[in-house]
C-alpha cells in the first residue's frame, strides 16, 4: 500500500461523508449522484492500486 492508494481511499471516504451530509440536508439529487459516483471511483481506484491491478 503506497501513498497514492491511501490518498485515493481517504478522498473517497471524505466524498462519501459528503454524500451522506448532502442527503440529510436535502440538496439536489444531481449533486448527490455526482458526489456518489466520484466517491465510488476514488474508492475503487484506491483498492485497485492496493492490489496492483491499476
Amino acid at each position: 500500500m503506497n501513498g497514492l492508494s491511501t490518498v485515493l481511499i481517504v478522498v473517497g471516504l471524505f466524498l462519501l461523508g459528503g454524500v451522506i451530509s448532502f442527503a440529510k440536508q436535502g440538496m439536489p439529487r444531481g449533486v448527490i449522484v455526482l458526489l456518489g459516483v466520484s466517491a465510488a471511483l476514488c474508492l475503487v481506484a484506491g483498492v485497485l492500486r492496493i492490489d496492483g491491478l491499476y
